[in-house]
């Protein structure tokens, strides 16, 4: 059994027949609906992405954050953190310009919280709305604008269908929430390629009936979601962080379960305190010490031969409180893991020049060869 050898066809006829059909697909769809994925010469570009809040999520998912123009999908048990993750998300891309919303189902977003995790809330955008075909419908509008850079949607259990909604309660309605998703991914996913939009969908976990062995959990709104998304995220709520009696905080451990940017099932433990979200402080202690950036002895925790602190609740006051400390060992933490200072962030307006640029570029380079190909008619004409 040989192998074929594909140089050996004839190229020139394969060629023209390319030509045409990309021709053909332009006139009838548009220009750039076909190209070469380095064309014009142009490197392949880094996914961008938009900085999570937490420095360990941000080098396990590996690309520095949530990657723009994709859909995520944060799911876990109830209180384990799900809308504080994704709250983070939106008060970083706020910090670097961007414009967010929150599509809020649920119909329990806190203003007070989320402006207590850094979220700008008066240009916050935010829809309540009826129905699940309403809220998804509103999330279309938003995306198709290109105006949006987060977009969140809490939560998928919470977008009830309209039939379900008019119905009589113990109706039986099997799989209406399920296709609906499975409709509205569809549609949403070419526009929010488009717009680079990072699409949060937050999620409630369900369990299967008369599952013997395995894992018997699922999420709500079917299995299209699990498909659709680039990135998927496991967030449970672990030990609990304590100051003498009282609690104030958790462990929260977190596995990206998928990821289509970079390699998956990386786990990361942070700490969510109340009232304040990520502890940014104690996951610099903690990478840090992974990377033999920070020592510790013991109990007690130093920096380039200076004790900050015995015991790790006082070692990250005194990083909230030297916040140029805090930035040093931050900033070699990323240069170690190969991450960048800040995660790569465009607002709309941005990533618009930036097409603007792109485009006239390519007119640029196209005027430049009509010409070139016009003065090589004009020369034979000229030595006649």
């Amino acid at each position: 059994m040989s192998v074929t050898n594909l140089k050996q066809t004839d190229s020139g006829e394969k060629k023209k027949a390319l030509d045409a059909a990309l021709q053909h697909i332009e006139k009838a769809f548009g220009k750039g609906s076909v190209m070469k994925l380095g064309a014009d010469g142009q490197q392949v570009q880094n996914i961008e992405a938009i900085s999570t809040g937490s420095l360990g999520l941000d080098i396990a998912l590996g690309i520095g954050g949530l990657p723009r123009g994709r859909i995520t999908e944060i799911y876990g048990p109830e209180s384990s953190g799900k809308t504080t993750l994704a709250l983070h998300v939106v008060a970083e891309a706020q910090k670097a310009g961007g414009t967010c919303a929150v599509v809020d189902a649920e119909h329990a977003l806190d203003p007070v919280y989320a402006a207590a995790l850094g979220c700008n809330v008066p240009e916050l955008l935010i829809s309540q709305p009826d129905t699940g075909e309403q809220a998804l419908e509103i999330a279309d509008t938003l995306v198709r604008s290109g105006a949006i850079d987060v977009l969140v949607i809490d939560s998928v259990a919470a977008l009830v269908p309209k039939a379900e909604l008019e119905g009589e309660m113990g109706d039986t309605h099997v799989g209406l929430q399920a296709r609906l998703m499975s409709q509205a991914l569809r549609k949403l996913t070419g526009s929010i390629s488009k717009s680079k939009t990072v699409v949060i969908f937050i999620n409630q976990i369900r369990m299967k009936i008369g599952v013997m062995f395995g894992n018997p959990e699922t999420t709500a709104g079917g299995n299209a979601l699990k498909f659709y998304s680039s990135v998927r995220i496991d967030i449970r709520r672990g030990k609990a962080i304590k100051e003498k009696e009282e609690t104030i905080g958790s462990i929260t451990n977190i596995k990206v379960v998928k990821n289509k940017v970079a390699p998956p099932f990386r786990t990361v433990a942070c700490d969510i305190m109340f009232g304040k979200g990520i502890s940014k402080e104690g996951e610099i202690l903690d990478l840090g010490v992974d990377s033999n950036v920070v020592e510790k002895s013991g109990s007690w925790y130093s920096y380039k031969g200076e004790k900050i602190g015995q015991g790790r609740e006082r070692a990250k006051e005194f990083l909230q409180e030297n916040p140029k400390i805090s930035g040093e060992i931050e900033k070699v933490i990323r240069a170690n893991k190969g991450l960048v200072e800040e995660a790569l962030m465009m607002t709309s307006a941005e990533a618009a020049a930036f097409a603007k640029e792109e485009e006239d570029a390519a007119l640029a380079v196209a005027k430049s060869e009509k010409d070139k190909k016009d003065t090589a008619k004009d020369e034979p004409e000229s030595a006649a």
